[in-house]
């Protein structure tokens, strides 16, 4: 039987390269679920846990003219335009301020310092940004009507100052006036950089760092039902009529619509989920033609076989079984290796971001939802044995004098 041995060897081999189609397929696939996981986390964590419901204002210069007033006037909000927002504004869940002190400036513990940026905030405020309690408290409502020299600072700021030793209770020096430490806090937003923050309570740090009646960002946050786009429209009505400006003015108010943001993303996450969805369906096609491959050239080479066992008394049914069991061992293995070696690649990327302690921004924690990749590759499965019922049909058919005679 010369050329038995070296004529299979092509055609045993053709099975591989089909095989590794199932895998790559499936290992592909969940690489582009977890990588648009990473990115959806990623985008979520800037948002650092801040309420989606939330507008947040500031003050900018004008580029229009406006009733005989020539552009270029720089707004500047104060306590009243907080005041006339609370009562004139349908829909305000919350409303907050915050100032800072522009620049960085040294916060003192004793024989510690580091330079970092201060702000004066309501106790409103971190519910609309997302500041997260770490130790002792937030800022109180009563820390603001009694102007309490208080502080909370970001676990960064923490760890420059006081190292090991326990902060709450002790004293910080801000251009020569002390503040007590109250509260620790952590915020995950704009890359960890929140955490170099401290803040005092807004009206102490309006009278304390002389910025009295003034006001330099606004938060809202709608009630339940109520579109922010609403909120965004009543707010710049309201100012510009204050503050005589233009409402078409796009450069007069600086305006964060955290509403609009959300649904910005949210459109980009369907976009990728589209997108695999169709690469999902692309693999599983893929993966049923080389299955269908595989098997077709397995029927051919095993035509004298399927002869003799029909020969011997084989039926159809037995012979379609055989064929189909086949191609099931065939796809069932291979997803299941790419679904392995993607898990586990996506794993070690994750374990190699949190040993390393950096973060990236718009991008965190790939992961893959196990129950879609099961899925995927259960219908794979299916899908490849139901690519082995022609193979298996074809097989079924064979007659035994022409099998038999097959070379």
């Amino acid at each position: 039987m010369a050329g038995n041995p070296r004529d299979d060897a092509p055609q045993q081999a053709a099975h591989v390269p089909d095989g590794l189609r199932v895998f790559w397929g499936i290992f592909m696939l969940v690489l582009l679920l977890g990588a648009g996981k990473g990115m959806e986390n990623g985008i979520w964590k800037e948002f650092g846990g801040g309420a989606m419901n939330s507008l947040f204002v500031s003050a900018g210069k004008t580029s229009l003219p406006w009733q005989g007033l020539k552009p270029g006037r720089e707004l500047k909000f104060t306590n009243d335009d907080l005041e006339a927002i609370r009562q004139q504004v349908d829909g305000v869940e919350l409303l907050a301020s915050r100032n800072r002190l522009f620049g960085e400036y040294t916060i003192v513990n004793k024989t510690k310092n580091g330079s970092y940026q201060v702000f004066g905030a309501t106790a409103e405020f971190f519910q609309l940004n997302g500041e997260k309690l770490v130790q002792g408290r937030m800022l109180s409502p009563l820390d603001g009507l009694e102007r309490r020299k208080v502080i909370i600072m970001g676990e960064k700021v923490r760890k420059v100052l006081f190292g090991d030793q326990p902060a709450i209770g002790q004293y910080v020096q801000i251009k020569g006036v002390f503040f007590k430490v109250v509260g620790i806090f952590t915020h995950t937003g704009n890359n960890g950089r929140n955490e170099e923050r401290a803040f005092v309570p807004f009206t102490t740090f309006q009278t304390t760092f002389n910025q009295y009646n003034q006001v330099q960002r606004i938060g809202i946050s709608s009630t339940k039902g109520t579109p922010v786009k609403q909120l965004e429209d009543q707010v710049r009505l309201l100012l510009a009529r204050r503050h005589q400006f233009d409402p078409a003015d796009k450069q007069a108010l600086d305006l964060e619509n955290n509403e609009e943001e959300v649904k910005r993303f949210e459109g980009l996450f369907t976009g990728i989920k589209l997108f695999v969805s169709v690469i999902g369906v692309l693999t599983l096609v893929a993966g049923v033609v080389g299955v269908s491959n595989i098997m077709l050239i397995i029927v051919q080479e095993r035509t004298r076989e399927i002869g003799v066992r029909k020969a011997l008394g084989a039926t159809p049914w037995s012979i379609i079984s055989m064929i189909v069991q086949e191609s099931v061992v065939i796809t069932s293995f291979s997803g299941y290796l790419g679904l392995f070696f993607g898990v586990a690649l996506l794993d070690l990327v994750r374990y190699m971001l949190e040993k390393a302690g950096g973060t990236t921004s718009y991008f965190d924690h790939p992961e893959v939802n196990l129950g879609v990749a099961v899925s995927a590759t259960l219908l794979l499965v299916v899908s490849g044995a139901v690519a082995g019922l022609i193979p298996a049909m074809k097989a079924a058919n064979v007659k035994p004098i022409e099998a038999l005679r097959a070379d």
